[in-house]
């Protein structure tokens, strides 16, 4: 891998890890269409682990504020009916899903799910349940000409079952084209939560499971003599960088804005994914790595 495509790629991860349009998908279109190799799932985990940092910095408060409260209520009762020490506890049930997916499904992650065909019928298909969960919290809260604006969830109504639900929609980001912040906020909004609320838990969320896969992709790359090491670290701080930039556009954006731009965008670059495809312009294993 060269500079060039580092500096890119850190780019691409960065600027679509936290929108709902699949950064992993992005990452294997950006090598497709550059005629360069897939960076693979390790670059994709390594790199993830500099978005994370953004996410960690975002909301440290929020974040210290949940850690502190969930380590006091391990050994003070009252403290675990504290909403901060309940947090704590939901972001790790939430993260049981994609953990134990992640583990049984790993050499399906890293071989056919990475098919360009799988990755567009993704694309779409999960732009279109955005796109109704979208329309449906619109509803809700603008109401209509017979009925009022229908009050929605905050983090204090999540709990056990919400959370395990989330975690469900998180793991489905396994495969290429869905999209870990497209899954998790639109299942947020079918379960009723409003957008900034699905929204955070959906990034406080991701942090164990990203951070967890990053370790584990970076202890069996210092094994390896594959790893461009230079160029991975180089694109893990410009996805740092540009990740954090995204956050602090994204977390107003959601506020009261709507999805739909990211739902035709979505839908578009599926559709012309599949045609190419059908075309034979593209292969539907292009820019595959060797290992």
């Amino acid at each position: 891998m060269s500079w060039f495509e580092s500096l890119v790629l850190g780019l691409v991860q960065g600027l679509t890890e936290f929108l709902p349009v699949s950064s992993s998908a992005h990452l294997r279109l950006t090598a497709a269409f550059s005629g360069w190799k897939d960076p693979g799932s390790a670059f994709t985990a390594i790199t993830q682990i500099g978005t994370e940092t953004a996410v960690l910095i975002y909301f440290r408060k929020d974040i210290s504020r949940i850690v502190s409260a969930w380590f006091r209520s391990l050994f003070d009762k009252a403290m675990r009916q504290d909403h901060d020490a309940q947090m704590g506890w939901l972001v790790i049930v939430g993260s049981i899903p994609i953990g134990l997916l992640g583990v049984t499904l790993k050499d399906q992650i890293e071989g056919p799910f990475r098919d360009l065909r799988i990755t567009a019928t993704m694309l779409i298909v999960v732009g279109v349940v955005i796109g109704i969960a979208d329309r449906l919290a619109a509803r809700d809260e603008t109401g209509g000409r017979h009925r009022a604006p229908k009050q929605r969830k905050s983090l204090q109504d999540l709990g056990v079952k919400d959370g395990l639900i989330y975690g469900l929609c998180q793991a489905c980001a396994l495969v290429p084209g869905v999209s870990r912040s497209g899954a998790t906020i639109s299942g947020g909004l079918f379960m009723g939560y409003r957008r900034e609320a699905a929204a955070r838990y959906s990034f406080l969320l991701a942090i164990p499971a990203v951070l967890a896969s990053g370790v584990f992709e970076l202890k069996d790359a210092m094994e390896s003599d594959h790893v461009a090491w230079g160029p991975t670290l180089f694109a893990t701080v410009i996805a740092f960088a540009s990740g954090y930039a995204v956050i602090a556009w994204f977390m107003k954006w959601i506020s009261n804005k709507s999805f739909m731009p990211f739902v035709w965008y979505r839908i578009a670059l599926g559709i012309v994914i599949i045609a190419l495809v059908t075309a034979g312009v593209l292969s539907p294993h292009a820019a595959e790595s060797a290992n």
